[in-house]
């Protein structure tokens, strides 16, 4: 049998994207490294561990894994705990490659996009300003009822811009994240070399495609 091939993207398709923040439009990584380290010190569990399972979760999710034991209350003051030491973190946060020329490429194309983040509020708005990026549509875990692989947060985003979440790209950087993408409908692009309709090195290579 002949040798098939994928179809190429056809970004022509899309009419929204709905990215990701850390990771994906916010390089954030070392301070995400350093606050789950210091938790996991303060509460005796596997620092590495910690930060590895939590990639692209919300970070309720992650303790509530790693403190199985601990009643709810305790689980509360544990997961508040780990965003305190998040909040104020921002010495290195910055945009990643591509991201801020992407986004105002979006703009003059006039295709809107949100920012679907598994932050809370007060988190995600923190290091976008620390990256120089305004999102008008934003989607925390301060909205939702489920977070990521739930499609919770990628479906009220379709919503809120008014776009069928079949014809939305998903941009993400964590299995979680193109879990909830391909749950909710909508077609993914991935990056970190994880598997999605369109693989991405950087968000460079999406803007090329926006010709």
């Amino acid at each position: 049998m002949p040798e098939t091939h994928p179809a190429p993207f056809d970004i022509s398709t899309v009419r929204a994207i709905l990215f990701d923040m850390d990771g994906t439009l916010v390089d954030s990584d070392r301070a995400v490294e350093r606050s789950w380290l210091s938790w996991a010190s303060e509460y005796g569990v596997d620092g590495q561990q910690a930060y590895e399972m939590a990639h692209g979760s919300p970070s309720a999710t992650t303790v509530r894994k790693l403190l199985p034991h601990l009643d709810e209350a305790a689980l509360v003051v544990a997961a508040a705990r780990q965003l305190e030491l998040q909040y104020d973190d921002l010495s290195d946060v910055q945009a990643t490659p591509g991201a801020r020329e992407l986004l105002l490429k979006l703009t003059l194309k006039g295709i809107p996009w949100a920012v679907v983040t598994s932050a809370d509020s007060r988190l995600a708005k923190a290091r976008l300003a620390a990256a120089g990026i305004v999102a008008s549509v934003l989607v925390t875990t301060d909205d939702i009822g489920a977070g990521k692989p739930d499609p919770e947060g990628y479906l009220r985003a379709a919503e809120l811009l008014c776009v069928d979440p079949a014809d939305c790209l998903v941009v993400e950087d964590a299995e979680v994240g193109l879990a909830a993408g391909r749950a909710a409908g909508a077609r993914t692009a991935a990056l970190r070399g994880l598997d999605g309709d369109l693989r991405l090195n950087t968000l460079n290579d999406l803007a090329a495609l926006l010709t």
